[in-house]
């Protein structure tokens, strides 16, 4: 399967991308786009996000609330990468089931998560599971 992204030169740093006929705006000035490196963070929460509700939803076990936290340090030297990568899976709700969450979570890092696959090979990633029972 190949995927294809056409973006586009708009202006100074702003870049727009098509995604899905959905266009994702790119630029290093704060508040005129998403910055690249941190849409790569986005894109690792979504992936391991979806598969984490989809296994949940098959378990029965979707909890009330659920967000991800990623934080990620960046080395001081150019090319600056993440050299590590933090999530934090932060789910709520009154009737948590610890384990089916905690085995949709790893099985999002360790088999189904292609955005996670693709950084472990650079970058020091790391998670954590936050019940918070309501």
């Amino acid at each position: 399967m190949q995927h294809t992204v056409n973006t586009n030169w708009e202006e100074n740093h702003r870049f727009v991308a098509m995604v899905n006929d959905v266009p994702v705006v790119m630029d290093s000035t704060p508040g005129q786009g998403a910055s690249p490196k941190k849409l790569l963070l986005a894109g690792l929460a979504g992936c391991t996000g979806i598969d984490v509700v989809d296994m949940l939803q098959k378990m029965r076990a979707l909890p009330e609330t659920f967000r991800l936290e990623v934080v990620a340090e960046l080395t001081d030297e150019h090319p600056r990468v993440y050299s590590s990568i933090h999530l934090r899976y932060i789910f709520g709700g009154p009737q948590l089931d610890a384990a089916k969450i905690e085995k949709a979570v790893t099985l999002s890092k360790t088999k189904y998560c292609g955005v996670s696959a693709m950084l472990v090979k650079a970058s020091n990633v790391t998670f954590e599971v936050v019940l918070q029972p309501a």
